[in-house]
């Protein structure tokens, strides 16, 4: 039976690496030495240590960047779904962050034969179907879309789906819902999802009217232009969200309609909400990051 070299072998091998004095070269190694000491690894063998940051904990994400311009807009259609109706009025204003200020704004009528929702936005048909330069308010809408670093609606999920559909342009900027992203301070006293006019009210803006497209844009921007903090509010609005289900006890449910969580929307029978993974983890109680629901389902629950 062939023995294995032993330890001793591979010791005198590294051994010879370093200088030795001259001496006759043995010809065979028959026994080791009497007592080797092994040597410590050489520096140069020794592997680098490990350097991971991003499992060391979770350092702080790089926040989105300010958007100086945005555009602020709003529709009013003719159903709640795209498969209900169509958009009959965009309203939309160019606002200056830095200065705030507006730049520009319009507003215009899209024709249509009929409007269910009439009682509601106090549009009849027959008004979108007078004679008006619609296509060139249209034109100067889509300037205001190039001109813009982000788009503003309060309630995105609602108006962003008219958008690419009949004449009205496919939307390629960051979208910020006022309701939904936007996180007002606690001294305002709002709801965690406001309405329009809860929110012209808590900032000192006068309601007079409601539910035509460009009115609602200018008290989102006059709640902008009181808005001392709003920089740092825009900031925290475009950090990524993902779709959340509140894990909770039935008895517990009043919890999560107080952090602004919704009962059978995005998710059927729970209750959910959009949050970033900062927010998600800032709350008192268990949540699930769940998918989101596609288009079609969309449609045909508010179908």
């Amino acid at each position: 039976m062939q023995e294995q070299p032993g330890h001793w072998q591979q010791n005198d091998l590294l051994g010879m690496a370093a200088p030795l004095p001259a001496a006759p070269a043995p010809t065979r190694v028959s026994a080791p030495d009497p007592a080797p000491a092994e040597p410590p690894p050489a520096p140069a063998t020794r592997p680098a240590p490990l350097s991971l940051p991003v499992c060391a904990g979770r350092p702080a994400r790089a926040l989105p960047r300010v958007p100086e311009t945005l555009l602020i807009l709003d529709t009013e259609t003719t159903g709640l779904s795209t498969l209900q109706g169509q958009c009959i009025e965009v309203g939309a204003i160019l606002f200056h962050v830095p200065h705030r200020a507006v730049l520009t704004q319009v507003s215009f009528l899209l024709p249509c034969t009929a409007n269910a929702a009439e009682g509601i936005n106090g549009i009849p048909a027959a008004v979108t179907r007078l004679e008006q330069p619609w296509q060139d308010a249209l034109a100067c809408f889509r300037a205001m879309v190039d001109a813009c670093e982000a788009l503003v609606a309060h309630n995105v999920a609602f108006d962003r789906q008219w958008f690419g559909l009949g004449p009205l342009p496919v939307l390629d900027r960051p979208w910020i819902c006022s309701m939904e992203d936007i996180r007002w301070p606690a001294e305002r006293q709002l709801r965690s999802t406001p309405s329009v006019r809860d929110l012209a009210l808590a900032y000192g803006v006068p309601v007079w009217a409601a539910h035509r497209a460009l009115t609602d844009c200018i008290y989102l921007a006059q709640v902008f232009e009181r808005c001392a903090d709003l920089e740092a509010l825009l900031q925290a609005a475009l950090e990524p969200r993902s779709l959340y289900r509140a894990d909770l006890p039935y008895a517990e449910r009043h919890r999560a309609r107080e952090a602004g969580f919704r009962w059978n929307e995005a998710v059927p029978r729970a209750w959910s909400r959009r949050l970033s993974r900062r927010e998600a983890e800032a709350l008192a109680f268990p949540v699930q990051l769940v998918p989101d629901p596609s288009a079609a389902e969309v449609l045909a629950r508010s179908a």
